[in-house]
């Protein structure tokens, strides 16, 4: 069998970030990892510090047979639902993989639809995957820290958001921000706290 094996024996392993947030997309990664070596300290990324995060993803990014993301903006959530949206994050970081997998692994207890992939592959879900499957777990820290540094350079043009700082989750500090300026572009308008200034604002 060559270094890369044959498809049917990779598995690839795909969870997501951001489903809970009031504002930014929510991001999904793919990840195969090799099958013989395994990365030191790969954990369910919300148990992770920040810095081990992003030490995490640069040896994932180096070491993994084969990464790939996706992500659905925030009109794409507010046309589809948040569910629907995170699936179709799901079978775009799939699709960018640039091996394809035989299998793949879901955090949780609900799949996207694989069938009509570009490329023919079982699957199944893990709930809790991220603590219990190796691969999850790579690719709940590809999306995290994708997701964070996309929201740390979106505070740049919306100077209003602190976004580097709650990465759109509807903390107190960013309630107080929707109040006093408003959505922005990236918040999601499907969303209750959102929905509710929208229709408050004169």
């Amino acid at each position: 069998m060559s270094p890369r094996w044959r498809r049917e024996y990779r598995v690839a392993g795909v969870d997501e970030a951001g489903r809970g947030p009031l504002a930014g997309p929510v991001v999904a990664a793919a990840v195969i990892l090799p099958p013989t070596r395994t990365l030191r300290g790969l954990e369910d990324s919300k148990l992770l510090e920040a810095e081990a995060r992003v030490r995490l993803a640069a040896g994932i990014r180096a070491s993994a047979v084969a990464w790939g993301l996706g992500w659905a903006d925030a009109a794409e959530i507010d046309a589809l639902n948040i569910l629907e949206a995170t699936f179709l994050a799901m079978r775009r970081a799939l699709i960018a993989l640039p091996l394809h997998p035989g299998h793949v692994r879901i955090d949780g207890n609900r799949a996207p639809r694989l069938e009509d992939l570009p490329f023919a592959c079982t699957g199944e879900t893990l709930v809790r995957g991220d603590g219990k499957d190796a691969a999850i777990a790579a690719a709940s820290i590809l999306a995290k820290t994708w997701r964070d540094d996309y929201m740390a350079a979106a505070a740049a043009r919306y100077p209003n958001f602190r976004f580097e700082r709650h990465v759109g989750y509807g903390t107190p500090a960013h309630l107080r921000e929707l109040d006093e300026y408003g959505p922005c572009g990236l918040h999601r308008k499907s969303f209750s706290p959102v929905s509710g200034r929208l229709r408050s604002a004169p």
